[in-house]
């Protein structure tokens, strides 16, 4: 049963984690883009996609730690310190996105944005993003852990 939850959690984790930091990514020069040329509807589009893929993804990625605390459950290693650190640092990751990269994203696009509000979610994005590889490194190198690692 370890097996499969590890292999959900992983594939969750890829699947919905890996495109919300690839468009969150991309969302501050794709709006930099329709800023500079306000009549040009397909960055005004893309900018919209890049933001929807942002929130659908958000949601779906509910799904890793779900899946994550049932592997460690079962792996039992809900109380080892490399997990609490990124269990901790996972919540201040969707902290960040839920209310600093999300919000600013949906004021850029309902427009009325402006450069320097591009670099500051471009900031909180890298903050989120840094986060995630963060957890992503202790998830793979597990120090301290007892699982064979």
């Amino acid at each position: 049963m370890t097996k499969f939850l590890l292999a959900v959690h992983v594939l969750a984790a890829i699947v919905a984690v890996g495109p919300v930091t690839v468009a969150a990514s991309m969302f501050p020069p794709a709006v930099r883009r329709a800023l500079a040329s306000p009549d040009d509807a397909r960055a005004v589009e893309t900018v919209a996609l890049l933001h929807r893929i942002c929130r659908v993804y958000a949601l779906v990625g509910v799904v890793v730690p779900v899946f994550g605390f049932a592997t460690a459950s079962d792996m039992g290693v809900l109380g080892d310190a490399w997990l609490v650190v990124s269990i901790a640092l996972t919540a201040v990751a969707a902290l960040v996105l839920l209310a600093l990269v999300l919000p600013r994203q949906s004021a850029l696009v309902e427009g009325g944005g402006t450069r320097e509000a591009t670099v500051r979610l471009a900031m909180f994005t890298g903050l989120f993003n840094l986060l995630w590889a963060t957890v992503t490194v202790l998830m793979i190198v597990r120090p301290g852990s007892t699982t064979g690692a």
